[in-house]
């Protein structure tokens, strides 16, 4: 069996490529990055096919970005995942590849959605205007599932991973999300002697983590049983208020100042809980602790954080 996996040097195709070695240890598995194929350009793609004829391709590979990004530079966002979306699902199509798995991520659900949010809303609205250009872009991976599954027999699946964190992540300033971002802040308040972090809004918020390696786990599962361009949620089901989340991530870097709140501030979205109903259906769940995950993620952080190894992105 030979399976290709783009995006492979992302963040979650770096937890992914050790599961599948492990799961399929006589498969040929290739890990593809943006060095090896320009997936936005289409003799780059059908070059790629012609090269590799995956029999299992998991489309990881994305233009992503923080939300000062996306505000920015919406079109891009837009454009390149349009592209990196179309242009792989014609070919694997044409290619006869046997199983296809791509993955989206839960902000292309509607700004309206009611947590916990299940499959059935996605189509009930418009994504948050912030990153509506990637979102609706990479929403588009369900019609492209569903239409060459129609026309063409291409078996593709369709995944929607929860608020990722893990090892991989990025740590940039202005980019990362809430879990990298409060790691890495309260991490470089102990190296600096902060005897404060304040926090913007009250706390209360809730959202649903879920560790990466979690995800990558169940993915094989995807690859061998499930048949169908129906969406499958894939994150922890649970809830964490934001409050919660900075003082377990106090408690993990072992900043010994005062946490504070500044309720001056806005707290944004107050409830985004994923609904994993279908993925518990299939004996699946992504259970690792909020706790055990921060944990793994911050020693694989101060690891890496000084003389940066590893590939961080600080």
């Amino acid at each position: 069996m030979k399976i290709v996996v783009t995006g492979a040097s992302g963040f979650l195709g770096r937890h992914l490529l050790p599961q599948l070695k492990q799961k399929y240890p006589h498969a040929k598995i290739i890990g593809l990055s943006s060095k090896d194929y320009d997936l936005m350009n289409p003799v780059a793609v059908v070059k790629m096919f012609e090269d590799l004829h995956p029999e299992i391709l998991i489309h990881l590979a994305a233009y992503s970005g923080g939300i000062g990004a996306n505000r920015a530079y919406p079109a891009d966002f837009y454009y390149r995942n349009t592209l990196l979306t179309a242009l792989v699902f014609e070919q694997a199509a044409r290619f006869n590849v046997k199983k296809m798995i791509y993955t989206m991520g839960g902000c292309s659900y509607p700004a309206t959605a009611k947590s916990p949010i299940d499959e059935s809303q996605m189509w009930e609205g418009y994504p948050q205007p912030e990153s509506a250009g990637y979102s609706s872009a990479k929403k588009m991976g369900i019609v492209a599932s569903q239409s060459y599954r129609t026309q063409y027999g291409l078996n593709s699946v369709v995944l929607i991973p929860g608020n990722l964190y893990g090892e991989y992540d990025n740590f940039r300033n202005n980019e990362s999300h809430v879990v990298p971002a409060l790691l890495r802040r309260f991490y470089e308040a102990k190296l600096n002697g902060l005897d404060e972090v304040t926090m913007w809004g009250t706390g209360t918020p809730k959202r649903d983590f879920v560790y990466a390696e979690d995800v990558a786990k169940v993915i094989p599962y995807f690859i061998e049983n499930y048949d169908s361009s129906e969406p499958v949620n894939i994150s922890s089901g649970t809830t964490t208020p934001i409050k919660e989340l900075a003082e377990t991530i106090k408690e993990v870097t072992g900043f010994a100042g005062k946490l504070s709140w500044d309720t001056t501030k806005p707290d944004g979205q107050m409830v985004k809980i994923f609904d994993v109903s279908r993925l518990n259906s299939f004996d699946l769940s992504c259970d690792t602790s909020l706790k055990d995950g921060l944990e793994k993620t911050f020693a694989w952080l101060s690891q890496n954080y000084a003389n940066k190894t590893d590939g961080i992105r600080l």
